[in-house]
């Protein structure tokens, strides 16, 4: 069945409908979750706010892995945020508390994506000249590979009046639109205003803390709890070819490829967040040994076990009969064979 929300065309299959329906399923259940485990949330509040931020930055080509930037985080000092990678890691970092702490004060509107704006990109040297205003030139969507290449992936909204109207156009029709599941406006929002490229950095980012802020606003709070840019860098390559395949068609195009892959992203999250409440139960019977080498693993993807061995001071074989166990009970997934053996957190 075919549909027109805003200016796209959408094919609401059963397949979209199922989706919707089991995401907002879990929702209906969460406020007894979250009552139930509210110690173990914040934990993994604090998980997923370091992989969000350092996700969402590496997706826009920053080097800094999960472990250097919960350092970071920790040891915050404006005055010494001399390279690009913190500045951009700190910017994030605000913005996102912002709107996990203050998302029912925050309006969807232009001063509010402005000041936001403004504020992921305050610590950056080289972006002071255009932070919290729409773009002067124009620009593209384009996407950054690990050996540091740079794809143009879309042009963009031109620059001036066209953005302004685009932008405008678009908040009229999220405070409007009263008929659309809220999922599928956030969906489409987020989108859109990727398309547009309103402003002239930042615009990937900012999409993403945008999916969380509309998310969080709609009532799906949990999102904080678990990292739905984590997801997304996951599938970056995805990411990038599904907004290429629907942008290609515009104006009025068929974005149910897009929507199908932000949905399947929050559906594989909500059972990640499952997992891990369910492991935290697990968890709380371990001992002090065991819990340690499970939170060095998190802050160290891919590590071995000698490497665990030595930087914990626990013995080799020690370390590998915990980790056989950790396996089984899943707490840990293993990677590899022999000598590349590594470990990561689910």
């Amino acid at each position: 069945m075919k549909n027109m929300v805003y200016t796209f065309s959408l094919d609401m299959n059963w397949n979209l409908i199922n989706l919707l329906s089991q995401i907002d399923r879990f929702d209906a259940t969460w406020t007894s979750i979250e009552k139930r485990e509210g110690q173990s949330l914040k934990h993994l509040k604090t998980i997923a706010t370091v992989r969000s931020v350092g996700a969402s930055t590496r997706i826009e080509g920053s080097k800094m892995s999960d472990n250097e930037v919960e350092v970071l985080l920790r040891n915050i000092d404006i005055s010494k945020l001399e390279d690009r990678d913190s500045q951009e890691v700190v910017g994030y970092f605000e913005v996102l508390d912002i709107v996990c702490e203050s998302y029912q004060d925050i309006d969807i509107s232009e001063n509010s994506l402005k000041n936001l704006h403004n504020i992921l990109m305050k610590h950056s040297v080289k972006d002071e000249w255009h932070k919290g205003d729409y773009k002067q030139h124009n620009n593209a969507v384009e996407a950054t590979y690990p050996d540091g290449t740079r794809n143009i992936i879309f042009q963009t909204t031109e620059a001036g009046f066209p953005t302004q109207d685009a932008i405008n156009s678009l908040l009229e029709w999220y405070k409007d639109d009263k008929q659309t599941h809220k999922l599928v406006k956030c969906a489409l929002f987020v989108y859109e205003f990727v398309s547009i490229h309103p402003f002239q950095d930042g615009n990937g980012r900012l999409s993403r803390l945008i999916a969380s802020l509309l998310l969080m606003k709609e009532g799906y709070s949990w999102i904080q709890f678990v990292s739905f840019e984590h997801e997304i860098e996951n599938k970056k390559s995805d990411y990038y070819r599904v907004l290429r395949s629907c942008q290609s068609q515009r104006p009025n195009e068929n974005v149910t490829e897009w929507l199908v892959f932000f949905l399947e992203a929050l559906k594989k999250i909500q059972s990640q967040l499952m997992i891990k409440l369910e492991t935290k139960g697990v968890e709380s019977n371990l001992s002090s040994r065991d819990k340690a080498i499970i939170s060095f693993i998190g802050n160290n993807p891919g590590c071995k076990s000698g490497e665990i061995a030595k930087k914990l001071g626990i013995p080799n074989p020690t370390v590998k009969r915990v980790l056989t166990e950790l396996v089984r009970l899943k707490l840990i997934e293993k990677n590899g064979v022999g000598p590349g053996t590594n470990y990561q957190t689910k």
